[in-house]
């Protein structure tokens, strides 16, 4: 029986070692993510290579056995389809969903999970376009880049955000930027990388190359010459 901490644990070695999963993770980089001090993590960890779910040892760092892995996806499931329910049917913005999913993605109910799935739709992406696990924790393919990445010229479309704070969120509904829009990159400052952006609509939007690091896109051209 795992106890909803020990979720969180899971899920958040999931998501720091997500770009590579044969990277182990640091007790340093639980407690940060987790807001915890390192010897609470080293306690919590013991425990979870007692039930199989992680292997660690002090040289190299904490990684999901494949017990665990297949748990914390089932974690990311559930919370990437509480986010997309709340987003769909419940209106909620998208800068307000992860702390609701973050209570409720502990209620280990399959079947209102496969209910809540049917009723919005079945999607492969939740509201902040990451990909959402399938039963089997299989994710969606999705050909996606850092805006940061672009060329000038270059036309595409948005698919996700790498940051999910309010904060961050916020700053995108206020430039009116949004999932599915398209964004053609007219110039990029030379000096910081700034980028002047033309949004639906034609609207002027300048962003930061910090703020378009976080935003994922694809290339509307199939052969664009974008990084």
């Amino acid at each position: 029986m795992k106890t909803y901490r020990e979720e969180n644990y899971l899920k958040a070695i999931y998501q720091l070692a997500s770009h590579d999963k044969t990277r182990t993770v640091s007790p340093t980089d639980i407690a940060h993510w987790l807001e915890l001090k390192p010897p609470t993590v080293l306690e919590k960890l013991g425990i979870l290579v007692k039930k199989g779910l992680v292997t660690y040892n002090k040289f190299d760092g904490a990684k999901l056995s494949p017990k665990g892995n297949e748990v914390a996806l089932n974690i990311v499931r559930r919370h990437r389809i509480w986010e997309t329910y709340l987003y769909k049917q419940l209106k909620f913005s998208w800068s307000e969903v992860h702390e609701i999913a973050e209570q409720l993605e502990h209620v280990n109910s399959e079947k209102l999970i496969d209910r809540i799935y049917d009723v919005i739709g079945r999607p492969d992406f939740d509201p902040h376009g990451d990909p959402i696990p399938n039963k089997q924790g299989k994710l969606p393919k999705s050909d996606r880049r850092p805006l940061s990445e672009s060329i000038k010229g270059c036309k595409c479309v948005v698919l996700g955000v790498s940051e999910h704070s309010e904060l961050f969120l916020n700053y995108l509904t206020e430039l009116n930027i949004r999932l599915n829009d398209k964004l053609v990159v007219e110039q990029i400052n030379s000096y910081d990388d700034t980028l002047k952006l033309s949004s639906k609509n034609n609207e002027t939007v300048l962003m930061s190359s910090k703020a378009a690091q976080q935003i994922q896109v694809q290339c509307v051209k199939p052969n664009c010459a974008c990084k």
